[in-house]
């Protein structure tokens, strides 16, 4: 069974309107880190009221999968390898997969879970930053990436400043805060066959080679994108592992097995007073078809549903309100085809 946990603020589900809608910087991180993941009331509970049942499943719960549990253990050993690695080539991990199949949210989650272990593990933590986070921004230049991470880390960037001189601040920064791990999300929008992307990729290497931190990069298809081509690629390739989100699929004994204990673990983290346990895994065949084992197409489809069930009054998962969610482009195309493969589907 994959474990679910559930976040909930303080007053136990808050209308949002004070939540940022991204982690910017280390304070929102922090902030984001420090609220308690609690089990949600029973579903009989009195507290639970229309508004309170809408942000709940709004939110909902964070799985715990295969893989996720695989890239927590790879980044285990990738920090006991480096702890005393006193060169540059310290070793680093790339998270890929195809778009929506959750590799933003493992990175989060590998440094929610290494942020809480140090806080643990050290009584003090007065100007510690375990991690930070950036990513590639869309014109994928070294100054773009390097701004990024002084966001991040909260360093005052203004736009006269030189490429140089704001990646000497961060530099400085994260080792005289001490952060071991540095996350880089998007880096498939680095084509290192033109000369941004290439002197981004030539900026990568150069904070991994400053900063005595793991690094872990995280985008669509890496393995097939241009980051790991000619010789800058080489150098990335011969440093790091290459974990992959793949879709859940459905086929074999175990596969089957994995998939409905993720549809059970979904339905006992739902609150509606009259859904019929064994729902979702009973219609297993079915959500896999209209979801192709995506895990961002599973999550919109379980959380609009029940969504909908509170809002009509049911207050039940049904196969019929299961087939009125229209889902990403992505899965009706996936959904589309498979159909067609199988006409008396």
């Amino acid at each position: 069974m994959a474990s679910v946990t559930v976040t909930a603020s303080g007053d136990f589900f808050d209308d949002g309107a004070s939540t940022p809608s991204a982690i910017t910087n280390y304070l929102l991180w922090q902030t984001d880190v420090s609220r308690p993941r609690v089990t949600a009331p029973p579903v009989e509970d009195p507290s639970w009221t229309p508004k309170t049942l809408l942000e709940y499943h709004s939110e909902f719960v964070t799985l715990r999968t295969r893989p996720m549990e695989q890239a927590l253990a790879q980044l285990k050993w990738t920090l006991l390898v480096n702890n005393r690695q006193r060169g540059t080539a310290r070793r680093g991990l790339i998270v890929s997969g195809p778009p929506g199949a959750g590799k933003s949210t493992m990175l989060m989650e590998l440094g929610r879970s290494f942020e809480l272990s140090e806080r643990r593990r050290l009584a003090r933590h007065d100007g510690y930053m375990p991690v930070a986070f950036g990513a590639i921004p869309p014109s994928s230049t070294p100054k773009g990436l390097v701004k990024e991470l002084a966001r991040f880390a909260c360093i005052p960037v203004h736009d006269r400043m030189t490429e140089t001189t704001i990646t000497d601040a961060v530099c400085h920064v994260l080792c005289e805060r001490r952060t071991r791990l540095v996350f880089i999300d998007d880096v498939h929008l680095l084509n290192t066959r033109t000369r941004p992307g290439a002197d981004t990729s030539d900026q990568v290497k150069t904070l991994a080679e400053r900063v005595p931190a793991t690094f872990v990069l995280a985008g669509v298809d890496v393995e097939k994108s241009p980051l790991l081509t000619g010789p800058r690629g080489a150098q990335l390739a011969a440093r790091f592992k290459i974990l992959r989100t793949p879709p859940l699929l459905n086929g074999t004994a175990e596969q089957k097995a994995a998939w409905r204990s993720l549809l059970s673990a979904m339905e006992t983290a739902l609150r509606l007073a009259r859904h019929r346990p064994g729902t979702l895994v009973r219609h297993a065949d079915y959500i896999h078809r209209l979801t192709s084992g995506v895990m961002s197409s599973l999550s919109l489809l379980i959380r609009e549903a029940a969504i909908r069930s509170v809002l009509d009054g049911s207050l039940a998962i049904t196969k019929k309100q299961l087939s009125q969610v229209v889902l990403d482009v992505q899965a009706t195309q996936a959904a589309r085809a498979t159909r067609r493969q199988r006409p008396g589907t």
